[in-house]
C-alpha cells in the first residue's frame, strides 16, 4: 500500500507523454500515480521499479517525485517559512510545492525568511502539513553530561519556566530564566551548555559558559565598552545587580569577576567615578 509522505518503491506500469504511471498495487490502474516526465529518470522504461516519495499536487491528487525532500512524515525538520496567509503559512520542504503549516497548529508567531522546528504529519483529507507542537516527538535520553557544550533549537517560550530548546533537534533541553543572559525567540539557534541532567533524562541548560571561560569573555565585553566611551565605564562597583543584568546580560558575582581579572591584569584601573582604561588619559 502507498504511503503518504514517505518513499515508495514503485514499479513503472506504463509511459505516457507527461510521464510514468506507477503500479499503486490496488488492482485498478485508475489507482496509479503519476511520475511527471521531468522527474523520470532518463533510462527508466516499463517494469523498472523506482524509489519515489508520493505527495498530493494542488488539486488534492497523489503525485509522485524522485526529489528527496527535506523531511518524511513523522520527522522533524528546520524549514523556512516562504509565505504567509489567512489559513496558514508554507515552508521551503525541498519540493515544487511548499509544505502547509496551518494556522490551528501555530503556537507562536511566525515570520516570512525566518526558520522554525516543525513536525510533518499527514491531515484527516490526506494532505501534508506541519505542526510546531513538536514536544511529543523529542527524546529524553540524550548522550550530553553536565558541561558538554551543546547546540539546538528554541522551539518554545514560556514566561514561567524559560526557553525549550530541542538539543540537536532531537533531544529535550531547558534554559531556565536563571541561566538565560539573552533574549530568545522560537526558531532561534542557541549554543548553550549542559548544567544539569535530569532523573527522567530532560537536560537544563545555560548560555553561559564555565566561570573561568566565561570571565575571560565577560572581561573583553566590558574592555569594549570602555573603548566604545572614550575609556571611562558606565557604571561603578556599586551598580546594583538589575543594572548589570539590563546592560551586560550577567550577574553581579561575574561582572566583579571579570572587573576584578581586568584589575589584576592591569588593563583599567579605579578612578573616584568607578572604572577607566589604564593607557587611557585620566587626567579629567
Amino acid at each position: 500500500m502507498i504511503q503518504i509522505g514517505k518513499f515508495n518503491r514503485l514499479r513503472i506500469s506504463n509511459l505516457v507523454p507527461i510521464g510514468a504511471y506507477l503500479d499503486a498495487e490496488t488492482g485498478d490502474r485508475k489507482d496509479n500515480v503519476l511520475l511527471p516526465e521531468k522527474q523520470r529518470p532518463a533510462e527508466a522504461k516499463a517494469g523498472d521499479f523506482l524509489d519515489v516519495f508520493i505527495y498530493r499536487d494542488s488539486e488534492n491528487r497523489l503525485i509522485a517525485t524522485t526529489r528527496t525532500p527535506l523531511a518524511q512524515v513523522g520527522e522533524l525538520a528546520y524549514l523556512t517559512v516562504t509565505a504567509k496567509t489567512k489559513i496558514g503559512a508554507f515552508l521551503e520542504f525541498g519540493l515544487e510545492r511548499g509544505l502547509f503549516l496551518p494556522f490551528s497548529e501555530q503556537k507562536y508567531p511566525l515570520e516570512v525568511g525566518k526558520s522554525y522546528l516543525v513536525s510533518v504529519y499527514i491531515d484527516k483529507s490526506g494532505r501534508l502539513c506541519c505542526t510546531t507542537e513538536i514536544t511529543q516527538f523529542l527524546s529524553s535520553d540524550a548522550p550530553y553530561q553536565k558541561n558538554d557544550v551543546v547546540t539546538g533549537t528554541v522551539y518554545q517560550i514560556q514566561s514561567e519556566f524559560g526557553a525549550f530548546v530541542a538539543v540537536d533537534n532531537l533531544y529535550k533541553g531547558l534554559i531556565p530564566n536563571t541561566e538565560n543572559f539573552t533574549e530568545l525567540h522560537a526558531g532561534d539557534r542557541v549554543q548553550s551548555r549542559v548544567i544539569r541532567v535530569r532523573e527522567d533524562g530532560k537536560l537544563d541548560l545555560s548560555t553561559r559558559r564555565l566561570s573561568y571561560q566565561q570571565m575571560s569573555i565577560d572581561a573583553q565585553l566590558l574592555l569594549k565598552v570602555m573603548q566604545e566611551n572614550d575609556g571611562n565605564f558606565p557604571l561603578s562597583e556599586k551598580a546594583s545587580p538589575a543594572e548589570i543584568e539590563m546592560m551586560f546580560h550577567m550577574s553581579k558575582s561575574e561582572f566583579k569577576r571579570a572587573i576584578g581579572s581586568l584589575l589584576k591584569s592591569g588593563r583599567i584601573q579605579k578612578t573616584d567615578k568607578g572604572f577607566k582604561l589604564k593607557l587611557m588619559n585620566t587626567e579629567n
